[in-house]
Order: structure tokens, then sequence, then C-alpha cells
């Protein structure tokens, strides 16, 4: 299906050149960055601040997540166009390839942010073979060193603008390091150190940040919608075994499974508690807003 949305986007490139003739009309000036996912365009955002020189875009603003996106024509034509190209660089990302070999703009900065992440990159066993994670921004650490290869991605693009972008980039560091100070302090004064998914599990690099234990009813953000009688038994006996107050999920699912937990442990009076793991855009909300919200339910997960 991918393929046809790059064939389509190929030949409305060739429309569009030998329609345009001389009635070209004036270039914009700005620098365009197009960043495929919120916690990347939120992160860009802020190191570019009140910069009028970029003209940011965000890809994925339909509400789809990475896992099931399929680019149109019309986001075809944005990479084509941009100066700066940002995304995470994981599976789901199997379509940049081909629209970056269809781009306008040879000379594009593309920031490939898993490359950026290098040795720390975690794997997951899905369906018997392994994968990369490509769940990078759910880690406060990881988003410092990503921060990092965004402004440098900005600063090639325009080299004018290093001092604002660098000293913006500083400011939100801190914030961001602020923040995994906070994560680390409260989830060390925590009683629990489990978390239990009646879902899938994107969050491998969070719990890993600060050493806390999990399971869940699938690897990753398996495609797997159906858990088993055995995994349902297993996750429901982890509560009782080891006294777990609530049972979590992710954004934007149905809690059928977690219910289903529930149902099926000693208790049966476990809350249902939901982590956003931000695989979708998000309206009035940023990425710090929604970490420090992740953060309170997850100080209610581990009292």
């Amino acid at each position: 299906m991918k393929k046809i949305f790059i064939l389509l986007f190929a030949l409305l490139t060739a429309i569009n050149f030998s329609a345009c003739g001389n009635d070209k009309p004036a270039q914009n000036n700005k620098i365009k960055v197009v960043a495929t996912i919120f916690p990347i365009y939120d992160w860009t955002r802020e190191i570019i601040g009140d910069n009028q020189n970029f003209e940011l875009t965000l890809l994925m603003d339909s509400g789809v997540d990475l896992h099931s996106f399929q680019p149109s024509a019309q986001d075809m034509m944005k990479i084509s166009d941009c100066d700066v190209f940002i995304y995470v660089g994981g599976e789901s990302d199997e379509w940049v390839d081909d629209a970056l070999k269809n781009s306008k703009n040879k000379n594009k900065v593309v920031v490939n942010l898993m490359d950026a992440l290098g040795n720390k990159i975690l794997q997951e066993n899905h369906d018997g073979h392994i994968e990369n994670d490509e769940h990078i921004w759910l880690s406060l650490k990881n988003a410092q060193i990503l921060c990092d290869a965004i402004e440098n991605s900005l600063e090639k693009a325009a080299p004018d603008d290093n001092s604002d972008l660098k000293k913006n980039l500083d400011a939100y560091k801190s914030e961001l390091a602020a923040l995994d100070k906070k994560y680390s302090e409260i989830i060390a004064a925590s009683h629990g150190k489990i978390l239990l998914f009646g879902d899938r599990f994107p969050f491998r690099y969070l719990t890993d940040d600060y050493g806390l234990k999990y399971f869940a009813a699938f690897a990753g953000c398996s495609a797997e919608s159906e858990a088993s009688f055995q995994t349902i038994k297993f996750l429901a006996e982890k509560v009782d075994e080891f006294n777990l107050p609530c049972v979590m999920t992710i954004e934007g699912t149905n809690h059928k499974i977690a219910e289903t937990i529930i149902a099926n442990t000693a208790q049966k009076n476990q809350k249902i508690l939901i982590l956003n793991s931000m695989q979708s855009k998000i309206d009035s909300e940023t990425y710090l807003s929604i970490m420090e919200k992740n953060l309170s339910v997850l100080k209610e997960a581990l009292k």
C-alpha cells in the first residue's frame, strides 16, 4: 500500500513541475522542518523557540500512530520540499527510504533518531524474531541525547541561528533533566517496583531507566489484540502474588484485557490506570506535561 502512495507522489510531483512553468510563486525563505511524530515535533518546537526563520510541521497529525501510518501524497510533498526531516527510524518507518529517494530537495538534512541513539537502543522479541524497540522517546534520558541531535540538524540548516538554538536547547535539557531526577526520586521512594500491563508494552526504555520490573499481555506494540487464557491466568496470578493495586493500559485502547485480568484475581478490586505512550498527536499538551502526568500515574501504581 505504501508503494502506491509513493508512485502517486511521483506522478503528482511530475504534474506540479510541468504545470508551474514561469508562474512559480515566490519562494518561502523559511527553513522548513518536518517531524514525523508528536514527541519529536514538541522537542523541535522547544529548540526553535520563537525563532521566525523556521517553519515546523508535524507529519502524523491526523490521530493515527506511527505503527499504522501510511503517508499520503500531500505528506510526501512535505517531505520532498523540506530542509530538515526528523524521524524515529524504526521498523514502522520503512516507508521513509522511498520517500527520500523521490525528494525534490536533495540537500535536506535528514535525522534518524535511532541512529543518533546508537548502542542505547533496546531490543525486543516479536513473534520469534528480534526487533529494535522504536519507542525511544519514552525515556527522559534518551530525550536529552535526541534533542542534541535535533539541534545539530537545525544548526546545519541554519548556521546563523546557532546561539539561539543552543540557548533554547540548554534550557530545555535542564527541564528534561529536572523531570528525570523527579522520576528517580519518586520511584526510589515508592513501595512497589512492579508494573503489570493488560495491554501492549511500549515503556521498556522508561522501566529500564528507573529499575522497574514489568509483566505485560503483549511485548512492545504487538498487533495482537486478544490475550490467551494462559496469559490472563498468569497475569492475574502475578497481581495476587505481588498484591498489585492496579492493572495498567496505554492510551487509545479498550480495557477489556485489563478488566478480564482483574476479574480473575482474588480481590477483584484493582484500579485500571493509563500511561500515555504519545504514539499519536496530543492536542493542548507538551511532551513534558504528558511525562509529568505519567509520573503521577506511576506514583499511584507503585504505592
